[in-house]
């Protein structure tokens, strides 16, 4: 009985340790789960932890998610997240996004920017990906080391399911499906993953099998506007990375790159997030040292604060609403394109009839599709979201029930039917030999950074 009320109060001590303030030093895993366990605990109004699932080694993969409705997703309301540490050994972003945390709960009802944020969207944060990696990784280390790989010394950004290519780099692993399977239960939005080793903002696509997406090095996405558009949000808001010369002789303009411009990558996350997910996602390199040392933190937090909260506002650009039926039950599964950007696998609704399309101001026409009814077309005119943390609304409304077309539900959309197979493959060894006869030895660093 000693020895229980002891340890209990030792734990009562160390939730109300977090509770006087996060320091700017490197937490370990059972760290992070206390953290967030007591912020969770401390600010239960509008936050809420939860585990999308368990590393290699068994250690949970903990979300804390922020929000005016943080238990359950509610209509209108979009989905962002963030992902850290996904290569054990690049750990600044981990930090950063403890640090997010604490900023977001400390300001919450205080701070205009963070209030609305908090209210006008779910903002899921997951700190590492990659506990087991981070756990086998020590400081300082700036290149490279085997923290990297998961436990099954396995890269989980070569891991997912690719737009272009089916050669994977082994099987599914765990701290993968986990993602895939929270990528799919819920309806996101916009996202980024952190990483280390450079610092640049890389945007969709990592890959190509060199079809009508290659445009002069560049893999072009349909939405690559908003991308560009995303990674300057970013590197903008950061107080260096727009320079484009943080780390030797690498340059970036404006301090961001495509992804296969930059290098080749074969089954990346963002990729996956953007094609399968209806997700914009991009990749946010921090640091030119992988593992830092620990006084470094708070210079890092100074760099990127405002940054990461401007890129999280941007998951209000475009337009949002429901595709309903005349007697307004919400149409699930119904395909919400836009005219002139032909995703590779359609915009689809979700079980509430919702749909989120990011997209810079302008003028744009949607074609709403349900099988067996006319399709519909409308012409909007979207303003800036962000600026009043609310995208242009606007529902689309069948006034039938009953069929009047021949339409069709588009294909089902699967890495089987929308890759290249043996041409990817092919493409992959010219463009990395290339890459490494122009980039020189400094350049190659780079290419284990994502």
């Amino acid at each position: 009985m000693f020895l229980r009320t002891v340890l209990h109060c030792l734990w009562i001590g160390s939730m109300t340790s977090w509770v006087r303030g996060l320091d700017f030093n490197f937490h370990d895993s059972k760290q992070i789960e206390v953290y967030l366990q007591s912020v969770s605990k401390n600010y239960s109004t509008f936050t809420n932890l939860y585990s999308i699932g368990k590393s290699v080694q068994g250690r949970e993969l903990w979300v804390l998610v922020l929000g005016k409705y943080p238990m359950e997703h509610k209509v209108g309301i979009p989905e962002f997240k963030y992902v850290g540490n996904m290569h054990g050994d690049e750990v600044v972003g981990r930090e950063m996004l403890l640090h997010l945390i604490d900023y977001l709960v400390k300001n919450y009802g205080a701070d205009s920017t963070v209030t609305r944020l908090i209210d006008s969207s779910r903002l899921h944060v997951l700190p590492s990906m990659n506990p087991d990696g981070f756990e086998a990784s020590a400081p300082p280390d700036c290149v490279f080391s085997k923290g990297r790989y998961n436990r099954n010394n396995v890269d989980l950004n070569r891991n997912f399911p690719d737009t272009f290519s089916t050669a994977a780099s082994s099987s599914v692993q765990p701290e993968t499906q986990a993602v895939m399977s929270w990528i799919q239960s819920e309806s996101f939005v916009l996202s980024a993953n952190l990483h280390g080793g450079t610092v640049v903002a890389s945007y969709p696509y990592d890959n190509s099998n060199g079809g009508s997406e290659l445009v002069n090095g560049v893999s072009r996405s349909p939405d690559h506007d908003v991308f560009v558009h995303l990674a300057k949000t970013y590197s903008y808001n950061h107080t260096t990375m727009h320079t484009g010369t943080q780390c030797g002789s690498l340059t970036f303009p404006d301090g961001i790159t495509n992804g296969y411009q930059w290098y080749t990558l074969i089954g990346g996350m963002q990729d996956y997030n953007y094609v399968w997910g209806q997700c914009f996602e991009i990749t946010l390199e921090l640091s030119c040292c992988k593992y830092p040392p620990a006084d470094q933190l708070a210079d890092f937090w100074q760099e990127n604060r405002a940054a990461l909260l401007a890129y999280m506002q941007q998951v209000h650009l475009g337009v949002k609403g429901q595709v309903l039926d005349v007697d307004g039950n919400p149409i699930p599964s119904a395909v919400v394109e836009v005219q002139g950007r032909n995703n590779i696998c359609p915009y689809k609704t979700n079980k509430h009839g919702e749909y989120y399309r990011l997209l810079l101001p302008g003028t744009y026409t949607f074609v709403v599709t349900v099988p067996g009814r006319e399709p519909m077309k409308k012409t909007l005119q979207i303003p800036n979201g962000p600026e009043s943390f609310s995208a242009l609304k606007y529902d689309f409304v069948f006034q039938s029930n009953s069929p009047t077309s021949d339409s069709v539900a588009a294909e089902s959309c699967t890495t089987a039917n929308h890759n290249s197979n043996n041409a990817a493959a092919s493409l992959q060894a010219p463009h990395f030999a290339i890459l490494l006869a122009l980039a020189g030895a400094t350049a190659m660093s780079g290419l284990v950074h994502s």
